[in-house]
């Protein structure tokens, strides 16, 4: 990769960030008068750690990453939206994107004016090194990659991610949010040859913690310092952090929920593509299936009438007609079920009082 000083900004490598009064100390103090708070306990009257040092430790520990290589953040979107105030030159640089995949990559770039690109997956949702590389130019500055990807819910080929994290010398960012449900390891693994790489995971998913926006970033130490010097100062609340490090201690409960998931992911699978109003359910590597209907459109409104909420990805690449459906819980799924069975039986009856006996 290029140097990184060479792919940050010039006004970010010259910036001297904020210093909070809890960036000046670090340690056990007795009598807090530094940052005006106000004295009086209310469990919630001091700043939290502006670097979630308790957190990141045991996360350290979990996802055997070095305490330098992590960022956390109000969820992955803070860190997608650091990424570019870091690497990005409003009006100048570019980035490049899947299609189809998660949609904050293109708000974010939007947002702050920054060229996407998009690369066109095949109809089975595949990508290769070459067609992601032949798109780079002298202002692309990164390439999103998202594995398992939305809303497509496949893996991406591991060998050709490899070949774009070696074959460009920009900041190669893969998105892990779904990591948890899929059999391949995770690209942690190749943090140390990989200078230019960001890592995205999430607590939203595998963790059950969409409701406190907590998102993780992996990466060099030299990009954590970028983020850190970049970020507010008080970036994640102490009741977040709080509830972050009591679920951690739930991490063989949790992996049991995922393994549940998984096994409701292939139930529901089954089941569908039984049913004669689908035309295909596509593999799934992560906690929701993508599933192609005759009539998505009727089917999405007939399962809202019943109470029962998907989404609709028929306007994505390659996705006409289809519905994005989450695994839930066994009886939610079985309730899914016997909604499509009651919208299939219905169609059908149409179909016979339409015909003409003779």
């Amino acid at each position: 990769m290029k140097p990184l000083e060479q792919l940050v900004r010039s006004n970010i490598l010259a910036l001297k960030p904020y210093s909070s009064a809890r960036d000046e100390f670090e340690g056990n103090g007795e009598v807090f008068l530094d940052a005006n708070e106000n004295p009086f306990e209310t469990g919630l009257n001091r700043y939290p750690d502006p670097y979630q040092r308790t957190l990141k430790k045991k996360i350290a520990s979990i996802k055997r990453v070095s305490l330098g290589r992590i960022f956390l953040g109000n969820g992955s979107d803070e860190a997608i939206d650091l990424l570019f105030r870091i690497f990005c030159e409003p009006q100048k640089d570019g980035i490049i994107i899947t299609d189809p995949t998660y949609g904050m990559y293109q708000v974010s770039a939007s947002i702050q004016d920054i060229r996407v690109t998009k690369v066109p997956m095949s109809s089975d949702f595949r990508i290769t090194a070459q067609d992601i590389l032949e798109k780079v130019d002298d202002t692309t500055k990164m390439i999103f990659l998202c594995t398992p990807n939305n809303p497509t819910a496949n893996d991406l080929d591991r060998q050709a991610v490899m070949n774009i994290l070696h074959g460009f010398e920009g900041i190669v960012v893969i998105d892990e949010a779904y990591s948890d449900f899929t059999d391949q390891p995770s690209f942690t693994g190749v943090l140390n040859e990989c200078p230019n790489l960001v890592i995205l995971q999430t607590f939203s998913k595998a963790w059950g913690l969409a409701g406190i926006r907590l998102g993780m970033a992996f990466a060099s130490e030299e990009i954590i310092r970028y983020f850190n010097k970049v970020k507010p100062p008080y970036n994640l609340d102490v009741l977040v952090q709080k509830e972050a490090l009591r679920q951690l201690d739930s991490f063989d409960e949790m992996k049991g929920k995922v393994g549940e998931i998984i096994t409701q992911r292939e139930w529901l699978l089954n089941q569908l593509s039984a049913l004669t109003i689908v035309l295909k359910v596509y593999p799934s590597s992560t906690n929701f299936l993508l599933v192609r209907f005759e009539r998505s459109k009727e089917v999405f409104t007939y399962l809202m009438e019943n109470d029962i909420i998907v989404r609709d990805r028929s306007k994505a690449l390659h996705c006409e007609n289809c519905l994005r459906i989450t695994v839930g819980t066994a009886e939610e799924n079985r309730k899914l079920l016997r909604t499509l069975n009651a919208y299939s039986n219905k169609k059908n009856e149409s179909k016979n009082e339409g015909t003409i006996t003779r």
